[in-house]
């Protein structure tokens, strides 16, 4: 236990025992006994189980004590435990009273025990016990009967740490699959951008294999009329056409490529990954995908790229998943603003989402930058906050960016920032160290 805690105990210990020996105001114990304390006085029938019945006991004493005269009392710390953490206390303190009763000084010694719980930032008193040194049997509570209610209180304890323990799970568990959800959401965006990207490769190898079958066929006609000439020229066309089949084959390839490496679980594996590359296949799927769902949706893309970037290391479905939820929030962001100014008959705005590369002295970054509506100050502070969202009901997990986040500064050691102002450019920033 901390210096500031056991201090802060200490003096919360003697106001407990000024107030049970009646020097401090009943007013005053709300500060530091729980409306749920039990307790048992010196005898058998002194037993409290709220902060009511407390107060009553409380004020019995209170009575008793005015007619007594010369009242003096010291305070002897005699035990102090830990029960389980550094939350939960036991402290018994042995009290010496000296008063006057009829003309006759008496001296009473008591044992009064305590148990203590740490709750929000202070010490409270959650149970006590009070006992005199009397030889009748019911003049105190026995040791068996004190483990009892000690045993009755562990087990409380226990009880509320297994609940606690499956809350915990089962937030465990619900967190898990909102994160696949959002990795599902992110892999629908990508493949309506790629079912769109692997049309145009897919439509030129159609289209040159059909025109080389024609080739073909001509070729073989002139070689029958023996035009030797023009069956070569015509062998050199059908070879360009299959070096253009051969080109938008490997493209379809490589967004096939692109999309299993998205969706198959990230891993610890770096690679060296064209930056530039990657940033512009995710802003096209990107901006595909989106124009899937909206097909009235339509924006500038602009892309300022680096050449002098070498490849670097990186985990490239995990980039790439940060890239796309960047861009898929730019789109967002800009049809929002578009939408908003057209219902108030503005058509002049353009919406428009920029991606830049550069590479610095010790580290590539990569902005996404778009001409939205920005983002307030207040909602800056907390746009990296798991499952925080600025997005209506069924929009978005509030995982996106958090997710983001946790590949860039945990993943790679990075950086993820944004700069905005309410109704201007907002521009998040990846930093990548090399």
């Amino acid at each position: 236990m901390d210096k500031d805690k056991i201090k802060e105990l200490e003096k919360v210990d003697a106001r407990w025992a000024a107030l049970c020996l009646g020097d401090l105001p009943i007013s005053r114990s709300k500060d530091f006994v729980l409306p749920d304390v039990m307790g048992y006085g010196t005898t058998i029938n002194e037993y409290i189980s709220n902060f009511d019945e407390f107060k009553q006991l409380l004020q019995l004493g209170i009575d008793t004590r005015e007619a007594l005269k010369d009242i003096s009392y010291s305070i002897t710390p005699i035990f102090k435990k830990n029960l389980g953490d550094a939350n939960t206390v036991l402290t018994v303190n042995e009290i010496t009273l000296t008063y006057t009763l009829d003309g006759n000084k008496k001296v009473l010694d008591l044992r009064l025990s305590t148990i203590y719980v740490f709750k929000e930032s202070k010490w409270k008193v959650l149970h006590w016990h009070g006992s005199l040194g009397m030889d009748e049997e019911d003049g105190t509570w026995h040791q068996e009967e004190w483990k009892r209610e000690n045993e009755k209180l562990q087990q409380k304890v226990n009880e509320q740490t297994e609940e606690l323990k499956k809350s915990f799970e089962e937030l465990k568990a619900t967190q898990n699959q909102l994160i696949h959800a959002e990795k599902m959401a992110s892999l629908g965006e990508l493949t309506a951008g790629i079912a769109h990207e692997i049309q145009n490769p897919l439509n030129f190898v159609n289209n040159f294999s059909e025109v080389s079958n024609e080739l073909i066929d001509e070729m073989a006609e002139e070689l029958n009329n023996g035009d030797i000439e023009e069956a070569k020229a015509i062998a050199e066309d059908v070879k360009q056409n299959l070096e253009k089949i051969n080109h938008h084959g490997k493209r379809a390839d490589s967004i096939v490529k692109g999309m299993l490496q998205h969706s198959r679980n990230s891993t610890d594996d770096k690679e060296e990954t064209d930056i530039n590359k990657l940033a512009d296949e995710y802003l096209r799927l990107a901006y595909h995908g989106h124009r899937a769902k909206d097909k009235s949706f339509n924006a500038t893309l602009e892309t300022n790229f680096d050449k002098s970037i070498d490849l670097i290391q990186v985990i490239p479905q995990d980039i790439g998943r940060v890239i796309l939820n960047l861009v898929t929030n730019a789109f967002y962001a800009v049809d929002e603003k578009q939408k908003a100014l057209y219902e108030k008959g503005n058509s002049n705005y353009k919406p428009t989402v920029t991606v830049t590369t550069k590479k610095e002295e010790k580290l590539v970054s990569i902005a996404v930058k778009d001409n939205g509506g920005g983002i307030p100050k207040s909602v800056r502070k907390k746009i990296f906050e798991p499952f925080y969202t600025t997005k209506p009901t069924g929009k978005g997990t509030g995982l996106g960016l958090s997710m983001s986040y946790d590949i860039v500064t945990k993943g790679h050691d990075g950086e993820l920032k944004v700069e905005s102002e309410t109704g201007g450019e907002t521009i998040f920033i990846i930093e990548l160290p090399l």
